[in-house]
């Protein structure tokens, strides 16, 4: 079994979606400066790098992030390839085995944008067909490798029909050296309450021994027996 941290670190360098407050990491205790200890405070959105949306995030009555329950945040997970990719509709997923996947990751070109530096408006998302897809298919969680699986032009609509449809949303991730396959996602966002959303810390644990056939979401193609 392997482990694979898809998440990315909070620093003041991280890319924050525009009209977010950026990441400050303030001292306020030093051991350098004679203090007995290190002690930061922190100033972030709950929606900074690797982050989870709830449905409290666009409806003030929808469930908030510490009433998520966790078996929906952790248990088997499909990572799918979509590489030169921009907009993910329904062609792109239509070739996907979705059918009975709660919780789909989608690994794009998007990976490589956390080594630019500052935020870009240019990344991979979904299309208002593609999120319908995924509400259709009964997919729970989708996860993406940048700060919204929305385009930029986008007015919100699309995190909406996910939400609304029962899917929460991933975003923030980095799957740059993860293989597209079957893993255990492990995702702990921070508890807190009544939260519109929350950073987190999400795993990849591979479940496949290393050998083993399964499927290729790179091809669509089912090994032979």
């Amino acid at each position: 079994m392997k482990l694979y941290d898809i998440s990315v670190p909070i620093s003041a360098d991280l890319p924050v979606y525009p009209g977010d407050p950026p990441v400050r990491l303030v001292p306020v205790t030093a051991v350098a400066r004679g203090d007995g200890a290190n002690v930061t405070r922190l100033e972030m959105s709950s929606h900074c790098g690797t982050h989870l949306d709830v449905p409290r995030h666009l409806r003030e009555d929808g469930l908030a992030v510490d009433r998520i329950p966790l078996e929906r945040l952790v248990g088997s997970c499909l990572v799918v390839e979509l590489e030169g990719v921009r907009q993910i509709g329904r062609a792109e997923l239509a070739h996907l085995p979705l059918a009975g996947e709660e919780r789909v990751l989608l690994k794009t070109g998007n990976s490589r944008l956390w080594e630019e530096a500052g935020f870009t408006d240019a990344y991979a998302a979904l299309t208002h067909e593609g999120a319908a897809c995924l509400v259709d298919a009964g997919v729970q969680l989708v996860g993406i490798d940048y700060l919204s699986v929305e385009p930029f032009s986008g007015d919100g609509s699309i995190h909406r029909a996910l939400l609304e449809g029962g899917v929460l949303i991933l975003e923030g991730l980095n799957l740059a050296d993860v293989p597209p396959g079957h893993y255990e996602l492990l995702c702990l966002p921070l508890c807190i309450r009544d939260g519109d959303g929350a950073p987190a810390r999400v795993l990849l644990r591979s479940r496949a021994p290393t050998g083993s056939a399964e499927f290729d979401p790179h091809t669509s193609r089912w090994p032979l027996s």
